[in-house]
């Protein structure tokens, strides 16, 4: 009789090794930074004539023990595709993919994304020309990301690695075995900012989205802060009158956010802050006295060398007009003293 703690153990075919190099096996975890769904979004906008989805090739970092990729740039490789067959610009894939590594010496090939959730031949052949050996990824597995790209509806990302399946080399080559692993899209403070502001432009006729100045940048701030203190508010004044069940892991985070707070009387606070303000008002004001004093010394300068210039003209042609005359007088004198001796 079967005990009812028993599992059932699958464990993952591999693939012939050469020279010793075993493949890895161990499940992955998949880090995707937003530059990369974004790229191959514009990608998808921009497929060519009957085609149901568009391909890539993925780069990015490995740990050192390999159970962590993270995908870091992506760049597109063209193919047709068709019901019979499936053709893939190859010689295009391996010049892009040795430029990138040029431009990005620490990131190497970690799979390559499809437009498509759905998995077929193609999919496994394609799969197996980025996971095999030489220009592939071996020993490590290739890592396949599917957006759905569907208008209307949600962007849905998965993530895969492959094994080979199958009893002969003309069987392995179009086939594999796709196993599911965990991904997560992971972003800083710059990469959120971006994205609201460019989530701002959906509501919009024209799909722009204006970028916000300093001021109204920290108004939104401030905005969201206090939007963040009511919730929080709220959510006390329900547990203390038991309309909300409390929770001891909220409690515990609230009690370490709030021991983060520096210990500061307002007064000291609103002065700090209007001595730097005043400071900022300082240097403004220093900052356009200089700049107002160098452009008025230019000013003056160019104004010295103007005037200096007429008056040596002046004097020049002066001078010139006088020894002019002088050699117009001598010359008369002579004919004067060559027209008497004629005479006599």
């Amino acid at each position: 009789m079967v005990e009812a703690d028993s599992f059932l153990h699958l464990a993952r075919p591999l693939g012939p090794s050469v020279g010793g190099a075993l493949p890895t096996t161990s499940p992955l975890n998949v880090i995707i930074q937003p530059q990369v769904i974004f790229s191959i979004l514009d990608h998808a906008i921009r497929p060519n004539q009957d085609q149901v989805r568009v391909i890539g090739t993925l780069l990015g970092v490995r740990s050192e023990d390999g159970q962590e990729v993270e995908i870091r740039n992506c760049f597109a490789v063209g193919h047709t595709e068709s019901q019979e067959q499936v053709e893939v610009d190859m010689d295009y894939q391996k010049q892009m993919l040795a430029l990138q590594l040029k431009v990005n010496p620490k990131e190497v090939l970690v799979g390559w994304y499809a437009t498509s959730t759905e998995l077929n031949t193609f999919s496994a052949l394609i799969q197996n020309f980025y996971g095999g050996q030489g220009d592939g990824t071996w020993p490590h597995p290739a890592v396949h990301l599917t957006i759905s790209t569907d208008p209307g509806k949600e962007i849905e990302t998965r993530t895969y690695i492959s094994a080979p399946v199958g009893v002969t080399a003309e069987r392995a080559a179009d086939s594999a075995a796709f196993t599911p692993v965990p991904h997560e899209i992971r972003y800083g403070e710059a990469e959120k900012a971006g994205m609201e502001l460019i989530a701002g432009a959906k509501d919009n006729k024209d799909r722009t989205a204006n970028v916000l100045t300093d001021i109204e940048s920290l108004e939104r701030a401030i905005e969201e802060v206090l939007g963040m203190l009511d919730r929080v508010s709220k959510y006390v004044e329900n547990v203390i009158e038991e309309e909300t069940p409390p929770s001891s892991a909220i409690g515990q985070f609230l009690l370490n956010t709030l021991a983060l707070a520096p210990k500061v009387d307002p007064e000291d606070i609103e002065r700090d802050f209007n001595n730097h303000i005043q400071d900022v008002l300082v240097v403004s004001y220093l900052a356009n006295t200089i700049r107002t004093q160098i452009d008025l010394s230019n000013r003056l300068a160019t104004a010295a060398l103007t005037l200096g210039a007429g008056d040596g003209l002046g004097g020049g042609q002066t001078n010139g007009a006088g020894s002019e005359g002088r050699e117009r007088g001598q010359r008369g004198g002579r004919g004067q003293r060559g027209g008497g001796g004629g005479g006599g």
